[in-house]
Formats: structure tokens, C-alpha cells, sequence
């Protein structure tokens, strides 16, 4: 399973699973591809931050790919 917290478990085109900064308060979450990665650090407890490719930015909650 990959972990979401990792940066190295990212990749651009993964099909994820992030909370907005919105949603944080409810954690719903927002289905979307992988456009790039914006954390720097190799592991974030909150989740590493993307922004998809519809240009939505937030932390991954989930991974939804799975090779």
C-alpha cells in the first residue's frame, strides 16, 4: 500500500484522493490526477500537497492507484 504521507509514493498522473484547504474542517475529499507535486520534503504527516491536473491544490488523503 502506498503511503500517502510519502513523497516518493507520489507521482505525477496518480489517480488521488486530497482534502482542500476548504474541506479540512469536514475532510471531504476531492478525486483527481496528479498534476505535480508542490511538498518539498519527503514526508508531510498532513499528506504531501499537490495540485491536479484541473488545477485544485491540496493534500493527498488517499491513494487510488495501485500498481
Amino acid at each position: 500500500m502506498r503511503d500517502p504521507n510519502k513523497r516518493s509514493d507520489i507521482k505525477p498522473g496518480l489517480l488521488v484522493h486530497i482534502i482542500l484547504k476548504k474541506d479540512q474542517r469536514t475532510g471531504a475529499l476531492t478525486e483527481g490526477e496528479v498534476k505535480n507535486i508542490l511538498t518539498s520534503a519527503a514526508y508531510h504527516s498532513r499528506g504531501i500537497k499537490v495540485r491536479l491536473t484541473d488545477g485544485q491544490i491540496g493534500r493527498v488523503a488517499e491513494i487510488l492507484d495501485e500498481d
